[in-house]
Parts: structure tokens; C-alpha cells; sequence
């Protein structure tokens, strides 16, 4: 189990290391800790501890072929203005792919990492 005090982890398959990792912490503001490129790397944004592994990697190795497509599942990162950064994001040329969507717990939109795994920019209601 998970101490309080240590990252929650999350594994992304991705085709290309590289350009996770670029994507990851040039639009995203995540922080690289360690790349083992072109198999591995491992970028964290807070508490989140994200894996990223390519094709040569053991996580990807260990997964069945019909389990190794991108799902529904999704990473969440929390934004303080969700306007701010659709521009930001827009002016990078990156696609997303949903509309904004409002709720009573906020507004989200969803992009996609170069590997096709979603990530939701989620803004929280104020209260």
C-alpha cells in the first residue's frame, strides 16, 4: 500500500518515450525524475508519479495484446483557471478531444497524450 507520504503511481503505455516526456512536461508541468529512454521514464506533478512505458519496457511486455489499448480510464490534473490553459494548450497546436463539459463539481475538458491516453484538465466549482 501507498504511505501518505509517497507519490501515487499511474502507468501509461506509450509508443514513444520521448515524446511522452516532452508532452508530459513542455504542456502539462510535469517534472522529469528519471528516463531510461526509449524503454522507460518516470515524470511527477505533485503527488502524481507517472510511469511511462514504451514498447521495450517490462509494464509493456507484461500486458496482454488485447489490454493494450488506451480505455476510458483517464489521469486527472487540476487546473485553476480551465480557460487559461485550453488557450495555452490551443496555441501549442494540441487537439482535444471533448468539448468543455459542465457539472456541479466543475468543468473539465479531455486531450489525449501522443500515445492516445486521455488526460482531463478539470477546473473545481467554487464554493
Amino acid at each position: 500500500m501507498t504511505a501518505p507520504d509517497q507519490y501515487a503511481a499511474v502507468r501509461y503505455l506509450v509508443d514513444d518515450v520521448e515524446a511522452a516526456v516532452d508532452f508530459y512536461t513542455t504542456q502539462l508541468g510535469f517534472t522529469l525524475r528519471m528516463s531510461a529512454a526509449p524503454a522507460f521514464a518516470d515524470v511527477v506533478r505533485g503527488p502524481l508519479r507517472l510511469l511511462l512505458s514504451g514498447p521495450a519496457s517490462s509494464g509493456a511486455r507484461a500486458t496482454p495484446a488485447d489490454s493494450a489499448t488506451a480505455g476510458r480510464n483517464r489521469i486527472h490534473l487540476i487546473v485553476d483557471d480551465l480557460d487559461a490553459e485550453i488557450d495555452r494548450l490551443r496555441t501549442t497546436g494540441l487537439p482535444f478531444s471533448s468539448d468543455v463539459v459542465a457539472g456541479p463539481g466543475g468543468r473539465q475538458i479531455l486531450l489525449t497524450d501522443p500515445a492516445g491516453n486521455l488526460v482531463e484538465l478539470f477546473q473545481p466549482a467554487a464554493h
